[in-house]
């Protein structure tokens, strides 16, 4: 999954001076001037006129080169202020993403009808947003099969998110048309299995070779039920800023993507919500 970050250049230079100087605080003898100016202004364009009222022409000039020499003498403190700016975003993102799961619980963690696998009485919960076409979407099923093979008493809802390409939602539409004749997990783990991209008709082939009814599929592919289900999820995803594939919530805990230790990852949310119980699900 791609990410926004933010770079030195991307900052205001007063801002980015003003920033710097904050984080020098006691090491440059401005007594408390400049205290009061890194506290009363934000890093923006506002914050060049407040100050511009502080400091005189000289002044400013004379501080501006005190602060250039240090931090090109220092340019590793650029890579410290993208760090606590980046931690910041992180903590704030994981905030507004605890309360989009709060409001939604009920879509995301108590449908019955929803397509999923494992224990449907299951005590803990995991959700996926997914793509069929989704190279980490594929990479990380395996690890997810791995917990439902393990944990006999976990459940797994499935989202179905395509968003990738055309085929992508005939694929999907196949895997809910499946569901209805209860072959939704069979149907499922064979098209994220598949190597290549996927669209209606490899998706049709794959069911049909696990002996589903392809007409009955081309006729439910269509209907209410299916549309509705993906028209469902596209509007819980974008009311919680989900925009990419695979994303899994378990609890109001969230792993978007697919990273090499998934299956420790899930596993360890599980064991937590087991022991402490969850505020959301």
């Amino acid at each position: 999954m791609n990410s926004t970050k933010l770079t030195p250049g991307a900052i205001a230079p007063w801002g980015l001076l003003l920033a710097a100087v904050a984080l020098l605080g006691g090491t440059m003898a401005f007594g408390g001037l400049f205290d009061r100016a890194t506290a009363q202004a934000p890093v923006n364009d506002a914050a060049s006129a407040k100050v511009a009222k502080v400091f005189s022409k000289e002044q400013k000039a004379g501080i501006e080169a005190i602060v250039r020499e240090y931090l090109l003498s220092n340019p590793e403190l650029f890579w410290e202020i993208q760090a606590v700016l980046e931690k910041r975003a992180e903590e704030m993102q994981a905030e507004r993403m605890k309360t989009a799961i709060k409001s939604n619980a009920e879509d995301l963690y108590h449908r019955t009808d929803a397509p999923m696998a494992g224990d449907p009485k299951g005590d803990v919960t995991v959700v996926e947003f997914f793509d069929y076409n989704c190279g980490f979407c594929k990479r990380g099923f395996s690890q997810l099969s791995k917990l439902i093979d393990d944990d006999k008493r976990v459940r797994v809802i499935f989202k179905e998110l395509p968003i990738l390409s055309k085929g992508s939602e005939e694929a999907s539409r196949i895997a809910l048309a499946a569901k209805q004749q209860g072959k939704y997990w069979e149907v499922h783990r064979a098209l994220l299995n598949h190597r290549g991209s996927i669209d209606g008709t490899s998706a049709l082939r794959i069911a049909g070779k696990l002996g589903l009814d392809v007409e009955k599929l081309k006729k439910d592919k269509d209907s209410k039920e299916v549309t509705a289900e993906i028209e469902k999820v596209r509007d819980i995803a974008q009311k919680m800023g989900i925009n990419g594939t695979p994303h899994f919530l378990v609890g109001d805990r969230t792993i978007p993507g697919a990273p090499e230790n998934l299956y420790e990852q899930l596993a360890g949310h599980v064991k937590e919500l087991r022991a402490n119980g969850c505020e959301v699900c």
